[in-house]
Formats: C-alpha cells, structure tokens, sequence
C-alpha cells in the first residue's frame, strides 16, 4: 500500500472563478510533492464541514477504503448586504475547527472572508497570496506534527 498521505481537498464552487484559482493553487503544491488526493465539489463554504463529517462516517462503514490523512477547505464568502455573510464565516469555521479537534484532523483552512472580489482575488491568485496553496501547506505541516506525536492514521 502506498504510504504517501491522501488528501481530500473540499471545494465551495459559489464563486467558481476564484474556486478555480483557490484549487489551482492547492493543486501546484500537492503535485510538486507527488501527493494523492481527491475533489468534492459543494455548493458553498457553509457545506464544507459537512462533506468533511460525511468523509469521516463514510470510514466507519467501509472497510478497505482508503482514508484521507489530511484536509483542505476551499472557498470564498464575500460580505453582502445582509448578516448572512456573518453567518456562513462563523459557523464554516467553527464546525472546521470542531471537526479538527474531535477527530485529529490535519486540516488546511483555506475558506477567503472578504468584503469584495478584488480582495478575494488578491488572496486567491497563485501570483499574490495563493491561499489554495497555503492552505494545503498548512494541511502538510499538521500531517508532519501528527506524525511527530505518533497519532495514527497519519
């Protein structure tokens, strides 16, 4: 069986120009380090943690299916003119955190929260700040802690 970490990499495809930046980006970093993974598309960053639950019970029902060592969280929440906005960013977060904390999760956040699409840009774009990349960094970096802790799997 191949030891290298499997990623599952979560995508929030409402805006999905900056979603195919965010992923362009956390794609460049998986590649360059010759890493597996896969994509699930959900329709905004609000369903992300969901999908990530979805992920962890899917492994308690089905033996030999491979488990994913890591994940990253991608998507993009632009402040509206309504709390909504509030919202979506709060609880995304909290239930990522949450998720990270109850299971051990190596998880790279990489959910933008801005007031407008040039900062989401700004953010997004693999020439700035790459957050797509950053984010599966980050996801990375907590397998490396994990392993120094000895917490399996990964």
């Amino acid at each position: 069986m191949d030891d290298r970490p499997h990623i599952m990499i979560v995508e929030a495809r409402f805006y999905n120009d900056i979603a195919d930046e965010l992923m362009a980006g956390a794609l460049e970093v998986l590649e360059a380090e010759g890493l597996t993974y896969e994509r699930f598309e959900v329709p905004g960053a609000f369903e992300i943690p969901a999908a990530i639950q979805y992920a962890i019970r899917s492994m308690d029902f089905f033996a030999g299916r491979r488990r994913f060592d890591g994940y990253v969280a991608l998507g993009c929440v632009i402040r509206g003119e309504t709390s909504h906005y509030d919202y979506v960013c709060g609880e995304s977060a909290r239930g990522l955190q949450d998720l990270a904390i109850r299971y051990s999760l190596a998880l790279g956040y990489g959910i933008l929260t801005v007031e407008n699409k040039e900062q989401a840009w700004a953010r997004a774009a693999r020439n700035q700040k790459n957050k797509g990349g950053e984010a599966t960094r980050a996801c990375l970096q907590m397998l490396d802690l994990k392993r120094q802790f000895r917490l399996f799997p990964r």
